[in-house]
């Protein structure tokens, strides 16, 4: 264990301790029970007759086809197979393969995490997903992907371990900081860009957690309870977009009942029949747990390997040999799982001229220390910058004018008293939160605490900074900011992944409260200084009825999220206005917990099951439907400028077309997914500041679907001048306008009439019309 603060950070229950040479690692103990095998498939299925394939894709599998045919049995085993954690130099190995032309010789590595390479040096840290969500901008999370991309790359990493894209369904759970929030539209398009970027520098991706692993507790021994058409319209869209972007490879999770990567219905059925996906299903890791059962449900590749930490064994590998030599898994489905692997490294053209790995997981002295970060840390300081959401600014006391006096308080505004990097996968909450904690991270090259940004720029506009970060003493604080022309309050909350324990929250938060004493911090300084402006590094939501409408004081207030690197140039250029902010919420936040539909579950036994009886109704979505107001509405954040919208303009129709037949590949049909409806307005900025609005689309479906109130479907970031005018056009698919129809098992268009609302969140939205399918 490791020990931040005063409060102790440490392995949780079931996990263990590893020493491995340079580093440690918790891992899951020994064997797990048995799921119930009643999705599982007693037979192999391939699948043939797949709509939609995309000539990459045909290309691929055109020269992957002919070399499996070539191979051994056993080759195609050592393709599928891990070499345990340690085994090899990354967090996922595979031995070489010498049959295959041009394979590496150092094998397959598949490395963390979706915010740069993990267990390595000379590599950046980029800000979590949820921030590069909060952008609301295309470019920024593609160019965010291709800088990824280019890292991993650079390391001869070939399998780079994201993005993830489960839903924030409980906002305590822990890993929501790693995916793109409470919206599958928002989650969808974050999932696309990243992998287009990502995959642009002949890197594969991975589209993770497969599927319905919304939280941490119990997260290998619980069994979601998910209604079908909830499925495919909240759950599966993330994916579906990940395979229209040409994902390589998805994630099964760990989730029990029928285990996640032996699910028939969901692999076999939902992912390679309905979307088509040609590329290959990995296991996460230590989630294999058969041979056959995973075979045929749909698992192309397990990982780690073994069957657990130091097994010497492994569910594939000879045993899976011997299951085809007994025809308990047939020959065809082996070529099947070798020809997906080989299919998706021929696709990004990984058998030429390739980087050789050259860095160890485990033994820093065996890596040549190669650095590509480039010039990233500008990009991760610009999404910092895009992706912080001004919430409130009451009395425009933002942006900063050169004060004469200001207070910095809050330990969340300094360096870790032992560095950036000073917890095991970051696993504690010490200085300035950039990043949660988790398999999901990476090593921090250097870390701006804003403390040391915000007063070299104070000082050198002739402010005099008093500062008190040592502690979160409400008392010292108060103290310090009394008097000052502006007092700046650093408070966090922090999360991550289930097998450490900081701070008593295992993975999940306990609650959504500010961590470190951060309300009454908060009060006492609001209490004493008028222009108090609250930066909320957080890994989601936090509740802040405490103060947010503190009687003796004016709270104002940044979500800043976990930005990575450049945490501190990136508050400084929002509070000094060098960026005007445009960050949105990507999900909402409430007065109190119970107003969200969806909480974790922390406590129970056996198989544990996480009924998702919400059904459609999560975030904003449960709040429109049952009239809920929260403190800050998803999609809401304010700007230094102000922005009109007008002459709402709506045209095209749903009508015409000729669809697929249902099949293999069907809910990727082109009549689904062309643009048919175009949505334009004028947009207009009003203020005497260039700034970027987020102009949103939300749709109303006839009261006979049983949808949402309002359904985010279009969205665009769009830079003006002051006095500049723009005519801002988005475009719908009938896909859009769908909803899953269980009894026929396919997309729908309900009849009757679609409202169509643009504004700049769900609750302010400022153009309404309407069309008729």
């Amino acid at each position: 264990s490791t020990r931040a603060r005063s409060n102790t950070t440490s392995c949780s229950t079931g996990y263990s301790c590893v020493a491995l040479n340079d580093t440690s690692v918790c891992v899951l103990d020994g064997t797990q029970t048995s799921g119930d095998p009643s999705e599982t498939a007693s037979t192999s299925v391939v699948h043939s007759g797949v709509a939609n394939i995309s000539p990459l894709w045909q290309a691929a599998y055109a020269k992957a086809k002919p070399v499996v045919a070539n191979m051994t049995n056993s080759d195609k085993t050592t393709l599928m197979t891990g070499l345990g954690l340690i085994g090899g130099p990354c967090i996922g190995s595979t031995a070489a393969v010498k049959s295959v032309p041009g394979f590496p010789s150092s094998g397959f590595c598949l490395q963390d995490s979706p915010v740069g390479v993990r267990y390595t040096d000379g590599v950046s840290l980029f800000p979590s997903e949820l921030n590069a969500a909060a952008t609301w901008n295309r470019t920024l999370i593609r160019a965010r992907g291709e800088a990824m991309g280019a890292e991993f790359r650079g390391k001869g990493v070939h399998v780079a371990l994201a993005p993830m894209m489960n839903l924030m369904r409980a906002p305590a759970a822990g890993r929501n900081w790693e995916g793109g929030g409470g919206d599958p539209y928002l989650t969808g398009e974050v999932a696309y860009e990243s992998i287009v970027g990502v995959q642009s520098q002949g890197v594969q991706a991975c589209a993770k957690h497969f599927i319905n692993n919304e939280q941490e507790h119990f997260r290998d021994s619980s069994s979601s309870i998910v209604d079908d058409r909830c499925q495919h319209e909240l759950y599966l869209h993330p994916f579906l977009r990940s395979v229209q972007a040409g994902v390589a490879s998805v994630m099964c999770s760990y989730i029990n009942g029928t285990y996640a990567c032996e699910n028939d219905k969901t692999i076999n059925g939902l992912l390679k029949g309905e979307l088509g996906f040609q590329g290959y299903v990995m296991s996460d890791w230590y989630a294999t747990h058969s041979t056959a059962p995973a075979a045929n449900g749909g698992l192309d590749m397990t990982m780690p390997g073994d069957k657990w930490f130091g097994s010497f064994s492994s569910y594939f590998g000879s045993s899976l040999e011997d299951a085809v030599k007994q025809e308990t898994v047939a020959q065809e489905r082996l070529d099947d799982m070798a020809t997906r692997i080989l299919a998706a490294w021929y696709m990004l053209g990984q058998d030429e001229g390739y980087p050789e790995l050259n860095f160890n997981s485990w033994l820093s002295l065996l890596g040549a220390h190669v650095n590509v970060q480039g010039d990233h840390g500008s990009l991760i300081r610009t999404i910092g910058g895009a992706s912080a959401v001004l919430l409130k600014n009451e009395g425009s006391v933002l942006p900063l004018q050169a004060p004469r006096t200001m207070a910095i308080v809050g330990t969340g505004a300094r360096s870790a008293l032992l560095g950036a990097n000073e917890c095991l996968d970051r696993s504690c909450n010490d200085g300035v939160l950039a990043l949660g904690w988790g398999s999901g991270t990476a090593s921090f090259p250097y870390l701006i605490a804003p403390q040391d940004a915000i007063t070299t720029r104070a000082k050198a506009e002739g402010t005099t900074v008093a500062s008190w970060t040592l502690s979160d003493d409400a008392g010292i604080s108060a103290g310090k900011a009394k008097g000052k022309d502006v007092a700046l309050v650093f408070i966090t909350a922090d999360s991550g992944e289930a097998q450490y324990t900081v701070e008593g929250n295992q993975g999940d938060r306990n609650d959504l409260f500010a961590w470190h004493n951060g309300d009454e911090m908060v009060k006492q300084v609001a209490a004493v200084n008028n222009n108090t402006i609250v930066v909320v590094n957080s890994v989601g939501p936090i509740l802040m009825e405490a103060w947010i409408e503190n009687p003796n004081g004016m709270c104002n207030e940044i979500w800043a999220g976990i930005p990575g690197q450049e945490a501190g140039n990136a508050i400084t250029d929002v509070l000094y206005g060098d960026v005007n902010p445009s960050g949105r919420l990507p999900f909402t936040i409430a007065k109190d917990e119970a107003d969200y539909s969806a909480r974790v579950i922390y406590k129970g036994s056996g198989t544990v099951q996480i009924p998702y009886s919400e059904g459609l109704f999560i975030d904003y979505r449960h709040f429109d439907a049952n009239g809920i107001e929260p403190r800050f509405p998803f999609g809401h954040g304010l700007s230094y400028t102000t922005f009109s919208y007008s002459d709402l303009d709506i045209t095209g129709s749903t009508e015409g077309g000729e669809r697929q037949a249902l099949g293999p590949g069907s809910s990727l049909d082109p009549w689904l997914h062309d643009p048919v409806v175009t949505v334009s307005f004028t947009l207009v900025n009003t203020g005497d500041r260039a700034g970027t609005e987020v102009v949103q689309l939300y749709t109303s479906p006839p009261a006979s679907a049983n949808s949402a109130p309002l359904n985010l479907k279009g969205f665009d970031a769009v830079y003006l001048g002051p006095g500049e005018s723009k005519t801002v056009s988005l475009q719908l698919s009938r896909y859009d306008f769908s909803v899953w129809d269980v009894v026929s098992q396919s997309w729908q268009i309900p009849a009757g009439e679609t409202g169509i609302s643009v504004g700049a969140s769900s609750r302010n939205l400022k153009l309404k019309g309407s069309i008729t399918n």
